[in-house]
């Protein structure tokens, strides 16, 4: 058969009715099973305290990484373990960047959301406290970001959020509420565990702008608005966005978003993620200030507070069975 008489073969049979209308079932993609597909504009209204039309929490990540050894963030990636050139620009941040941003927030009135590698509170303990200050949430944030769940044991992931649970408890008086996994990699069963351990909410599907119940565990767990791309790492670290372009990008989130819950009736929620290390850099932050005195100039539509805070008021109006 020729190459004009096989594409006229081929063509009648793609054209056929009974292939284009074949009764066979189409292909069924895998799917995590935790939450059913919503659009946001079908959703009963969601209307923050004070008639807000926006929450906003800024979450700052305080880690604290294995030297010589193990996973984290690289700003010089190929070279071989021990890298003290990449070991001493994240050990930076909790030295100097972190207590910069924490005098920041405080001077500016800014709660922060402080996402914890709890070896920061044997490393840097006082860095700790003074993030959290008086209006602060601590979410836990694995051991060290030296190591992901994800590819860990059962037993063995078990046992870690145990750990984790149980020093936030010693050192805040209470066990922490939140979750986000280290290096944003949790396993197939995270959620389970979590929900079974005692925990309210995830930080790790950022997949909305309001949070959304999941089924984990025997029963559900939130999962809180978190910014994948309105992060200093991604946008920073990876894409090489200057300090001017990171904050414009922060204020355009914020102005866009007040705009969408206005229009859609609908108040929605977001965060800003910063790590000591990056955002605390001298250069870049007093593009922060500018940021924060935007966020305070705009009280009257913002609530300014922690992930906590959003997950409480969430469940009050939308409990569990309703999501």
């Amino acid at each position: 058969m020729s190459i004009w008489r096989r594409w006229w073969h081929l063509r009648s049979t793609v054209r056929d009715p009974s292939v284009m209308h074949s009764s066979e079932p189409s292909m069924k993609l895998s799917s995590h099973d935790r939450f059913a597909y919503s659009a946001i504009h079908e959703r009963a209204p969601l209307v923050w305290p004070g008639g807000k039309k926006l929450a906003v929490y800024i979450a700052v990540c305080v880690e604290h990484f294995a030297f010589g050894e193990g996973k984290g963030l690289s700003y010089s990636p190929g070279l071989e373990h021990p890298n003290t050139y990449n070991w001493a620009w994240r050990e930076y941040g909790n030295r100097v960047g972190g207590w910069r941003l924490a005098e920041l927030a405080d001077r500016c009135g800014v709660p922060l959301t402080v996402l914890l590698n709890t070896a920061c509170y044997e490393h840097c303990p006082t860095l700790v406290k003074a993030l959290k200050g008086a209006r602060g949430e601590i979410v836990a944030h694995g051991r060290t970001n030296s190591e992901h769940q994800n590819g860990m044991s059962a037993d063995d992931e078990r046992a870690l959020i145990a750990e984790v649970t149980a020093a936030i408890a010693q050192h805040e008086g209470a066990a922490p509420r939140g979750w986000m996994s280290p290096g944003a990699n949790p396993s197939a069963r995270t959620e389970d565990l979590l929900q079974q351990a005692g925990y309210g909410y995830t930080m790790d599907w950022p997949m909305d702008d309001q949070p959304v119940w999941m089924k984990a565990g025997n029963g559900h767990l939130l999962s809180l608005p978190y910014p994948h791309e309105v992060n200093d790492v991604p946008a920073i670290a990876i894409h090489h966005m200057p300090a001017d372009a990171f904050m414009a990008m922060s204020f355009d989130n914020v102005d866009q978003l007040l705009e969408d819950a206005t229009s859609q009736g609908q108040s929605l929620a977001m965060g800003v993620t910063l790590h000591t290390f990056i955002m605390g850099q001298p250069f870049r932050r007093k593009r922060l200030k500018a940021f924060f005195d935007h966020l305070n100039a705009h009280a009257d539509d913002i609530w300014l507070t922690t992930a906590a805070e959003i997950a409480a008021e969430f469940e009050k109006q939308v409990p569990a069975h309703a999501g």
